[in-house]
Order: C-alpha cells, then structure tokens, then sequence
C-alpha cells in the first residue's frame, strides 16, 4: 500500500473513532468521499479491502486502522 493511501486511511479512521466512537463502522469509499476523483488510488484501497483481505462491506474503523499500522 503506497503511503499517500495509508495516510489517508489512518487520517480518516482517526477523524471517525473521534466523531463517532470506537465501534463506528465506515467502507473503504469512506477514504474517498464518494467520488472517483482518483481511480488509481481508489482501485488499490478496494484491491486491499476486497481481495486481499477479503473484509465486508463495512467494517469498523479501529480493525481498519489497525491492520494498516501493522502494515498489513
């Protein structure tokens, strides 16, 4: 995962778990404000999401953060 897409994915759970608590859920089109301004990057975070780790739709955001500081 390129470090511009693991800032922003730990940026975003960050700013979710503050607003929401720890147990909030978010998708990966979360990191992307629903829009498709950046395909590239949007494709590599779904690649991660949906193929490598298999994760559902949704899933909450303190797994997500921890899995992207664990470099996983």
């Amino acid at each position: 995962m390129n470090e511009e897409l693991r800032d922003k994915i730990i940026q975003v759970c960050d700013k979710k778990i503050a607003a929401k608590g720890e147990t909030v859920g978010l998708s990966f089109y979360a990191f992307f404000a629903n829009k498709n301004n950046n395909p590239i990057l949007l494709m590599e975070a779904a690649t991660w999401w949906i193929q490598t780790h298999k994760l559902d739709h949704f899933e909450k955001a303190s797994k997500i953060k921890g899995m992207v500081e664990q470099g996983l």
